[in-house]
């Protein structure tokens, strides 16, 4: 399971393309990133409590569909999305609609963008989680979990509906909704002690338990390129690798960077060569994590990998990787 400070960029990738569609996001608006800060400041929670997509799947197991965030508390598992809307957005049937108003010098241009139902989305992702759970062998009554979605923008207006909807939480609520976590002392005594049906809240057992089935649920695989860009989806293969996910947790990939090394190197009739190191899940340590495999292959070894909402698998150049994080 990946820790939270090597999951905020994976969380700022999750957004939907359609939502990144309406332009550039004001300068004022929240990055995800400060956004998870602002989670572990105002919660009081520590990290192992919070979760970054995770990957659930549905009641017949065959599709996973991802959280941004999971929050496990005393108040119950608050199952969240994370929304970087801008414009004003209203419900239409089984759709939402998001009106975005661009303004120039000569005219007004206005986008309205149909999106599907996001607060069924995050409602039926939640019921999975509790499935998954009961599956897993821990039960936990479905009152105690909480699905919600939060608006990072200020430039987004929910419509007079939607605003009575407490599953939406709207910019100007983040910060009440983040503190609203925050227990007193006698409540941190009274849940160690009293049982949950007496309490209402999760136990401090019932929490533990909880944590220990979401630390192995999976999320994304992450391919860091070097030119910087991020890629987040299903490492699928690579031809010369063989490797067991549940021993490697990350693949870095290495080249020769001088080009008169490339160059005697063709001058042999070879192609230039990429060095893979494969570390040890689960190894980190003060002195680093450990070496789990070495190999080398060719440069132009083409590793396959499911880019997020992509319908085809995406070939990448094995020089053009920094490294690969896999998911459990």
């Amino acid at each position: 399971m990946f820790q939270l400070g090597s999951l905020l960029s994976q969380l700022h990738l999750t957004s939907k393309a359609s939502e990144a569609a309406h332009g550039q996001i004001p300068k004022q608006t929240p990055t995800v990133p400060d956004f998870l800060q602002s989670v572990m400041k105002l919660t009081g929670l520590k990290k192992e409590y919070v979760f970054c997509n995770l990957r659930i799947p549905d009641q017949l197991q065959t599709t996973k569909d991802d959280i941004n965030l999971v929050i496990l508390s005393g108040h119950g598992i608050f199952c969240i999305d994370v929304k970087p809307w801008r414009g004003t957005v209203s419900a239409h049937n089984q759709n939402w609609h998001v009106q975005v108003k661009e303004e120039d010098q000569n005219f007004t241009n206005t986008c309205i963008e149909q999106i599907e139902d996001p607060l069924k989305a995050i409602m039926t992702k939640t019921a999975n989680l509790c499935s998954h759970l009961k599956r897993s062998g821990v039960s936990v009554r479905q009152s105690l979990f909480f699905p919600r979605i939060i608006f990072l923008s200020p430039d987004c207006e929910l419509d007079k509906e939607l605003r009575k909807k407490r599953e939406l939480v709207s910019h100007s609520q983040i910060e009440d909704f983040l503190k609203s976590f925050k227990e007193g002392y006698i409540a941190w005594i009274s849940d160690a002690v009293t049982p949950s049906w007496i309490s209402g809240h999760l136990s401090y057992r019932q929490m533990e338990s909880v944590r220990d089935v979401l630390r192995r649920v999976g999320t994304w695989d992450l391919v860091r390129l070097h030119c910087g860009e991020q890629l987040k989806g299903d490492f699928q293969s690579c031809p010369y690798i063989a490797l067991n996910r549940q021993e490697t947790d990350t693949l870095e990939f290495s080249s020769v960077k001088t080009l008169s090394a490339d160059s005697l190197w063709a001058l042999l009739g070879h192609a230039p060569q990429v060095t893979v190191k494969m570390y040890k899940r689960g190894s980190n340590s003060w002195l680093g994590k450990s070496l789990n495999a070495t190999t080398t292959i060719p440069s132009n070894t083409s590793v396959i990998f499911r880019i997020s909402g992509e319908e085809s698998d995406a070939k990448i150049p094995a020089n053009a990787i920094h490294s690969i994080t896999l998911s459990i």
